[in-house]
């Protein structure tokens, strides 16, 4: 090289040397840099780690939301019904058969049994409600403290006897008559979450619309045909309470719940026993019921409260309408455990 230089001209050989030594400079920098940052499709990645992270723990968030939000089981006695009862219970089990944090998705078989012992000589249980079924929920947004989310349901609705629904008169026969049919739910739910110092609140708002097999001419028994609501319109409103707990768990504060308020509603829409579409004394069924959990408690509540019944949803007993108060006591996944 020095050979090369010496027989080139003066001004030339300052040039050319000039040149290698900016190529040398700039080849040492790009060395340099490659071995102080991390090489581009490592960033790439760990980006990708990262909102993977964090998809997976709003998935997680959603269902524990998701949970909160199923039936609860309650058991106790109501007042003001046709036939006096001495003690009612509406029974749900939910059984989480999907819910991973790697999927949106997640799904709940919650069977569900509806039982009154009545008040008459011998205590019967009049033909139970037997109402298996499953809840597929999806999640719509990521922001686990203003959730949106849709939930598809399916249910049977039985009294589990085989007697002929009508009597030879034309009524229903309440005594031994088959009662069936097979319904589908979709429904939108909308949250909010505000955390304060001492406590969290959790309030949920849902709106559905539930469509029975009949109209499609199937799973349903025959003599329900224009005498019962097969498309209604659905509602509920939670609003859930929770409170600190006294003591922290390795330095986290517990927060347990401690009140809940929830209002429900369902309203018959289509033709029915030649009642008016505003006919609310027939077509409206509401409730409205309040929990109080004492710290001692784990999973169950107190409950109190009360409602109308426009067309009855126990069974056969469908014709019945009357308004009622409610007390006893509720459990379910929904109230959590507090930790000990």
């Amino acid at each position: 090289m020095m050979i090369l230089f010496s027989s080139m001209p003066k001004n030339v050989t300052l040039s050319l040397k000039l040149l290698v030594t900016i190529c040398l400079v700039c080849i040492s920098v790009t060395i340099t840099n490659a071995q102080i940052s991390p090489p581009l499709t490592g960033s790439r990645t760990d980006t990708v780690a990262d909102k993977t992270k964090a998809t997976r723990i709003v998935n997680q968030n959603f269902d524990n939301i998701y949970l909160q939000n199923a039936r609860i089981s309650t058991f106790g006695n109501e007042y003001g019904q046709p036939i006096p009862t001495q003690l009612v219970a509406d029974l749900t089990g939910n059984f989480v058969v999907f819910a991973t944090p790697k999927s949106r998705l997640a799904f709940i078989f919650n069977p569900r049994v509806k039982l009154r012992l009545l008040s008459t000589p011998g205590a019967p249980v009049k033909s139970p409600s037997y109402m298996p079924g499953g809840t597929l929920y999806y999640r719509i947004n990521r922001d686990d403290l203003n959730p949106s989310f849709l939930s598809a349901s399916y249910s049977h609705h039985s009294n589990g006897v085989r007697g002929p629904t009508l009597n030879p008169n034309g009524t229903f026969n309440t005594d031994s008559g088959k009662f069936t049919t097979n319904f589908y739910t979709l429904a939108y739910t909308h949250g909010k979450r505000i955390d304060h110092f001492n406590t969290i609140s959790n309030r949920y708002e849902t709106l559905g619309i539930e469509l029975h097999s009949a109209l499609v001419g199937t799973g349903y028994s025959e003599a329900l045909k224009d005498r019962y609501g097969f498309v209604r319109l659905n509602g509920n409103f939670m609003y859930n309470l929770a409170k600190a707990g006294p003591d922290a768990i390795d330095g986290n504060r517990t927060f347990n719940n401690w009140m809940r308020l929830q209002i429900e509603f369902s309203y018959i829409l289509d033709k029915y026993d030649n009642y008016g579409t505003g006919d609310i004394s027939k077509r409206l069924n509401i409730s409205a019921l309040y929990f109080y959990q004492f710290p001692f408690m784990q999973n169950v509540a107190l409950m109190a409260g009360g409602g109308y019944r426009g067309q009855d949803d126990y069974n056969i007993f469908f014709q019945n309408s009357y308004a009622y108060f409610t007390v006893g006591v509720a459990a379910g996944v929904s109230f959590g455990f507090h930790h000990k």
